[in-house]
C-alpha cells in the first residue's frame, strides 16, 4: 500500500517523469516534426486571429517557443508535454477538492496512463493537446466558482474557457455542460447567476477579436469544422452509423482504462447518490459532454473523429475512483501500481519502436535537408533573403520552419500580388508540372514538391 506520506512525491515523480520520457521519445526518434505542428508553425510564422482551419491559439503557442528556442524539434515536444502537465496538474487540484484520502488523489490521476490521449499521441503539438490545459483549468474553477462564488474564480473561468475556444471550437460542448449544470438546479443556483454572466462577458471580450475576423473570412474555420464532419455529404445511415461507430471506439479506447480500474477493485457493489453535489458534478463534466457529441452525431449525422476526444476523458478517473471508493482493496494496490508502471514505460517504448521500424512517416520527413537544399540554391541565384513562402501547410511550412530566415507562410496569394515588396525573396511551392512552366525565376525539385524561387539577382 502507498503510504499517505509519499503521496505528494510519488506525485511529483510522475510529472517529472512523464515530461521526460515524452519529450525525450519523439526527440530521439523522429527526423522531423509532425504534421500538425508543422501547419501550426506555419500558421505562427504569419499571425492573425484565426486561419482556414482552426482559431489561433496553437499557433500563438508555437510562436511563443519559436521565438526563443527557434527550428530546435525538441522544444516542441517539450511544449506538448508542458500542456499535458498542466492538465495533470489541475486534475490533482480539483481531486483534492473531491477526496480527503490523497492515495485516491493519486489514483485518479495516474490512472489516465491508461489512455493513449495522454500520453502516446501527446508529441504532436497540435489544437487538440492545446485544449487539454483550458479544460482541466475551467472544470477546477467552475468548482470553485459554484461552491464560493467569487468573482475572481469567475473571472478566471471566463479567462481559461475564452483560451479553450481559441484552441479549438469543440471545447464550446465544456462550455454548455457548465450552463447545463447551473440550470439543472437553478433554484438553488440563482445566487451564481449574476457572476456567471461576468464569466461569459469576459469570454466574449476576449474571443471578440476572432468573431471580427470570422466575420472578416466568411466563417471559414467553422464551414471546415463542419465539412471535416461530413456534413456536407448527407446520408440518413449516417445517424446510426457514425454514432455506433464513435461507440465501439470509445469502448476500445478505454480498455486500458478499465482493466486498471478492475486491478483496484474488491467486488462491485455501487450505487449513485445523484444527491452527493460532488457525484452530481463529476457526473456533468464528465458523461454529459460525450452524450452531447453523441446525440450531435444522431441528430446531425456527423463523424466524430477519434482525436477529438482528447481532453474529454480528463475526469474520469476522479469519476470512477469516487463512485466505486468503497469497492477498492488499498491493501490490493500494488497490481494497479504495476499495471500502471507497465503502461507507463510501454507507451513510449511502442512509440520508439514504431518510429524506428516505420520509416515512411510523416516525422521521417527530411525537412531541415530539403530546407538546406533550397537554400543553397537560392544563395547561388539570389542576394536577398527569403521572405515568404507560398504552398501548402506541409510543404511551404516545413521551408519556413527550417530555414534560418523564418519566411512567412502563405497559403496563396489570392490575387494580391502587393503582399509582396521588391525586395522580399519568394518561394513558391506546388505541382513541380505545372510550376516548371509558369515560374518566372529559378525553378528546382525536390519529388515530390517543385520550388520557384523568384528574388533579387
Amino acid at each position: 500500500m502507498i503510504a499517505k506520506k509519499n503521496v505528494s512525491k510519488i506525485y511529483f515523480y510522475f510529472i517529472f517523469f512523464h515530461l521526460v520520457l515524452w519529450t525525450l521519445a519523439p526527440s530521439l526518434s523522429n527526423e522531423n516534426l509532425p504534421l500538425d505542428t508543422i501547419e501550426a508553425l506555419a500558421w505562427g510564422s504569419n499571425l492573425d486571429w484565426g486561419f482556414n482551419k482552426h482559431p489561433p491559439l496553437s499557433a500563438f503557442a508555437v510562436e511563443f517557443v519559436y521565438s526563443f528556442f527557434g527550428s530546435n524539434d525538441w522544444a516542441y515536444y517539450f511544449l506538448s508535454q508542458i500542456f499535458v502537465i498542466i492538465s495533470f496538474i489541475y486534475v490533482w487540484k480539483l481531486a483534492n477538492e473531491i477526496f480527503e484520502n490523497k492515495v485516491f488523489c493519486l489514483i485518479s490521476l495516474i490512472i489516465l496512463e491508461s489512455i493513449f490521449f495522454f500520453n502516446f499521441t501527446t508529441p504532436e503539438f497540435n489544437v487538440n493537446v492545446s485544449q487539454l490545459p483550458f479544460w482541466a483549468i475551467c472544470v477546477y474553477f467552475f468548482w470553485k466558482a459554484i461552491n464560493l462564488n467569487r468573482t475572481s474564480d469567475w473571472i478566471c473561468l471566463g479567462i481559461f474557457s475564452a483560451l479553450g475556444f481559441l484552441s479549438k471550437y469543440l471545447f464550446i460542448y465544456l462550455l454548455v455542460t457548465f450552463f447545463l449544470y447551473l440550470l439543472s438546479n437553478f433554484k438553488n443556483n440563482k445566487k451564481l447567476i449574476k457572476n456567471y454572466f461576468i464569466s461569459v462577458s469576459v469570454t466574449f471580450l476576449i474571443l471578440a477579436p476572432h468573431f471580427v475576423w470570422l466575420y472578416q473570412n466568411e466563417f471559414v474555420t467553422i464551414f471546415y469544422g463542419l465539412n471535416r464532419s461530413g456534413l456536407d455529404q448527407f446520408s440518413l445511415i449516417n445517424h446510426f452509423t457514425y454514432p455506433t461507430v464513435f461507440l465501439i471506439k470509445q469502448l476500445i479506447i478505454l480498455i486500458p482504462f478499465f482493466f486498471s480500474i478492475i486491478m483496484l477493485i474488491e467486488k462491485f457493489n455501487f450505487k449513485l447518490n445523484l444527491k452527493n453535489k460532488k457525484i452530481l458534478f463529476l457526473i456533468f463534466i464528465t458523461l454529459l459532454p460525450l452524450s452531447l457529441i453523441l446525440l450531435t452525431s444522431l441528430l446531425t449525422g456527423a463523424k466524430i473523429r477519434t482525436m477529438w476526444m482528447t481532453p474529454f476523458y480528463l475526469f474520469f478517473g476522479i469519476l470512477f475512483i469516487d463512485v466505486l471508493k468503497k469497492n477498492i482493496n488499498l491493501n490490493k494496490i500494488k497490481r494497479f501500481t504495476i499495471t500502471i508502471a507497465i503502461l507507463f514505460f510501454l507507451s513510449p517504448s511502442l512509440y520508439l519502436f514504431i518510429s524506428f521500424y516505420d520509416d515512411k512517416k510523416r516525422t521521417d520527413y527530411p525537412g531541415r535537408e530539403i530546407a538546406r537544399l533550397v537554400q543553397n540554391k537560392w544563395d547561388d541565384n539570389f542576394q536577398n533573403e527569403i521572405k515568404i513562402v507560398i504552398g501548402d501547410e506541409w510543404s511551404a511550412g516545413n521551408l519556413s520552419y527550417h530555414l534560418s530566415s523564418r519566411p512567412k507562410w502563405l497559403s496563396d496569394l489570392k490575387g494580391d500580388t502587393s503582399i509582396i515588396s521588391e525586395n522580399q525573396g519568394v518561394i513558391y511551392t506546388g505541382n513541380p508540372k505545372i510550376l516548371k512552366k509558369i515560374c518566372p525565376g529559378v525553378f528546382g525539385s525536390i519529388k515530390p514538391v517543385g520550388y520557384c524561387m523568384i528574388g533579387k539577382r
